[in-house]
Parts: C-alpha cells; structure tokens; sequence
C-alpha cells in the first residue's frame, strides 16, 4: 500500500537515558524518524544500537527521557498513565520474538485471540472478529488447536492475530522471525506484507533477518542511537515484491540521514575501507560531489 502524505509517528530529537546507581546508559541520542500512515517499515542495527527501545517508546511501553515522540497525534509526553493504558490498548499492537509473551498455553487460538476483547465486545462479536483474524494470518484451519499442537511459526501467526484484535492502527513487531527457520520466516513477512495491503496498517519491524530488507517499503538503519541511513523500495523493483526469492539485484536505494546540524554519520566499515583510523577524514567538493577520504600522512 502507497504510504498516505501524513505522518502517522514523528520522532524529533528523540533521548532516552537509562539510570542505575551507578552507571548511566544513552540507548537514543536525538534519534529522527518520521514514519508515514500506512507503511511498512524495517528498522535494523546491531545489538544497543537502540532500535528495540524506539520500538517500545511507539509502543508506550517505556517514557522517553527528553524530545518530542507524537504517534497518530498523541504527544507520548504528555498522556497519563490512564491515557497511556488506552493508548496502548486502541492505537498500537505488539508482537513479540517470544511466544510465551503473546499466548497463553492453555486456551486455543481462537481462544487467544478473543482475549484481548473479552471487555469491548459480546461473545458473539469477539468470535466472529477472532475468525476474520484467523483468516487473514491463515490459521482459520488451525483455530481449535493448543499451544502444544501448533509449529513455532504457526504460534507466531496466532500472535499477529491477538495484536490486531482490538484494531489498532500500529503494528510493532520485535524480531518476529527470530525463532523460525528462513522458509517458516518469509512466510511470515508475507503476512505482514498482506495486513499491510489488505488492511492499510501501518508496519514497524525490528529484525536482524536480512531477507526482510527485500520485502518492506523502506529500511532504516539505527547507529549509536541516532538514524545513520535509509534504504528505500526502487519503483522498478515495487511491482515485483510479492515474487522475491534469489534476486542478486539491489532492490532499495540507500541514502545518509543529516541531523539537524547538517551531520552525517559514516558508516564504520566504510571509514575502514578509506584506511581512516583517528578521527579526521578529508572532505572536498569535486563536481557537485561531496568526496571524503582519508587524510594525507601527516609526515608527508
């Protein structure tokens, strides 16, 4: 689905601290990112980069320490703690990587899936809406079946049903593919890729799987807790991202992300390819062209 011309979560300068005793920890660091209604989106970065905490901030699981975080015209800084709760319940879904947080062993899928509605709907209603989900992650044959009975992935697909329950307007997903092997994991970006087209919702993915690159509208790459670069969705490759298998072709543009400072992150193994070990490189204009390279030898 094309992305509507208005933000749907804009996050401006965005810091988050964690405090113990006797260490602080800065997991975001003026992170930018603004995220269209009806995306489907990829955030990658290595391990502390802080894409898992952007993640639970969207999903008013933590505060952020300082900046501006704004979800479907929410100003996250500004809601109580009731207002938090309803947000939470009617405007974001969460799936997690593991199972035992999105399901209860004990209860069937279709059973699963009607708990989060147990409040805002009849017995009739909260069925017939637990039915159309199981239907539109491909479980309706496997609605009766336990925990027990169900493959990992298929344990996964019950899980992006209970969070589109109670209809909100926000998937998160934290790594989903993560505990299913490849096959098992790209046939879960394809339902992702179908609630994105058949339902409009808007997709937030944090994943390391790299295969996920190629099947979403754009990429963000997270660094040290701040947004070092985008890959976005070549037209020419749009048309064909139902049939992604074995392509060798690069199938997103990349670009570098400026702050608001006019600075740009390099990314490390580049500035090693360059042969730059300190913290100086060379920057000339040549051509309308921006070029950096490493510096001359200084006993030169």
């Amino acid at each position: 689905m094309q992305a509507s011309a208005e933000p749907i979560i804009q996050c401006e300068n965005l810091v988050k601290i964690y405090k113990t005793k006797d260490i602080e920890v800065l997991a975001l660091q003026g992170l930018e990112i603004s995220i269209q209604q009806g995306e489907l989106m990829a955030i990658i970065g290595n391990s502390g980069s802080g894409k898992s905490t952007f993640l639970n901030m969207i999903g008013g699981l933590d505060r952020p320490s300082a900046g501006r975080l704004v979800v479907d015209g929410q100003d996250l800084f500004k809601l109580s703690e009731r207002e938090l709760v309803l947000y939470k319940k009617k405007t974001v879904g969460f799936v997690w990587q593991n199972n035992a947080r999105n399901l209860l062993p004990y209860l069937t899928a279709l059973e699963n899936v009607q708990l989060p509605m147990l409040l805002d709907a009849s017995a009739k209603q909260r069925k017939a809406r637990a039915q159309e989900l199981l239907r539109l992650v491909g479980m309706d044959h496997r609605m009766h079946s336990r925990l027990n009975q169900l493959s990992g992935g298929e344990q996964q697909r019950v899980a992006i049903a209970i969070a589109l329950a109670n209809r909100p307007k926000i998937l998160l997903a934290d790594e989903p593919t993560g505990s299913v092997d490849a096959k098992t994991g790209a046939y879960l970006l394809d339902v992702f890729r179908h609630l994105n087209e058949e339902l409009g919702l808007t997709i937030v993915i944090v994943t390391h799987d790299p295969n996920l690159a190629r099947k979403v509208h754009r990429v963000v790459s997270i660094r040290d807790g701040k947004t070092s670069a985008e890959r976005i969705v070549k037209q020419s490759y749009l048309s064909r991202l139902q049939d992604v298998g074995g392509f060798e072709e690069e199938t997103h543009d990349e670009y570098a992300i400026l702050d608001r400072a006019g600075r740009v992150q390099i990314p490390r193994e580049m500035l090693q390819a360059l042969g730059v070990s300190g913290n100086q490189v060379r920057m000339e204009l040549e051509d309308g062209k921006i070029v950096i390279s490493a510096p001359p030898d200084k006993a030169e």
